[in-house]
């Protein structure tokens, strides 16, 4: 069951995103607006909600703006905006496949802004359709402290999980279809600390990047996309040496 290369630039990927830029309250607080808008505004009953809110947490945001974000989203709040989910797709440098999901009040200035990045870092906006098809959405589950690898298989088994791989020492990444992620991440509560619940683009093949150049340009790119208030997740199909990463951070 033990996932390897399919998923091995999953943590790197991430930790590229996290490296350069962590999410805004703007963000923050839209995840929330969309998690209250397309099921129940109460968390106890609302797993994408419950998520949002808990990330929100860890990254400081006042109860205030949470309660906030929650009433809009439920419609007992109403600043006269409307958000709406977009998925964009184009091509970085070397040929990457980029996907950017964005909430937006405005598509006409999200699609300005999005063009303005990927032009600017020797990429391009693409069609609808030109990148996706090389993605599948999951259900992902990080997990920290990990001490007892058969003890992680037989839990993520008898949660329904897909595949799971020890992305480092102590650290797990288990993946799962996204209509069972709900109950894959409360079976593994139980066990073990995850730190992490998302929904993820999963890339059916990669491109290696081994260009210093390209390397600076699609980091570059990565970091102004995500940068960008009406967008939420960038996800790409990159894979890139971790001295490389290092040497273009800087």
């Amino acid at each position: 069951m033990a996932g390897h290369s399919k998923w091995a630039n999953i943590k790197r990927q991430k930790a590229v995103v996290d490296a350069k830029k962590g999410k805004t309250f703007t963000q923050l607080s839209r995840a929330i607006i969309l998690a209250a808008k397309n099921g129940i505004p109460e968390p106890d009953g609302n797993f994408q909600l419950r998520t949002a809110i808990d990330k929100a947490k860890a990254a400081g945001m006042p109860n205030d703006n949470i309660d906030r974000a929650i009433a809009k989203g439920g419609g007992t709040f109403d600043d006269g905006s409307s958000l709406e989910e977009i998925r964009y797709e184009g091509y970085g440098p070397g040929g990457v496949a980029i996907l950017v999901e964005a909430l937006t009040d405005n598509r006409n200035r999200t699609a300005a802004d999005l063009r303005v990045s990927f032009s600017k870092n020797g990429g391009n906006l693409g069609e609808t359709g030109c990148v996706s098809w090389m993605f599948e959405q999951k259900g992902v589950c990080t997990l920290e402290n990990i001490d007892d690898e058969e003890k992680l298989l037989e839990v993520s088994l008898e949660a329904g999980a897909d595949s799971y791989e020890m992305s480092e020492p102590e650290i797990a990444v288990v993946v799962t279809e996204v209509p069972n992620l709900e109950k894959l991440s409360q079976t593994l509560q139980e066990s073990f600390s995850v730190s992490d619940t998302e929904l993820r683009w999963i890339p059916s093949n990669s491109i290696e990047i081994t260009d210093p150049e390209q390397a600076r340009s699609l980091l570059k790119l990565i970091d102004s996309l995500e940068g960008l208030d009406d967008v939420q997740n960038v996800t790409s199909n990159f894979e890139m040496p971790e001295d490389l990463i290092s040497v273009s951070l800087v």
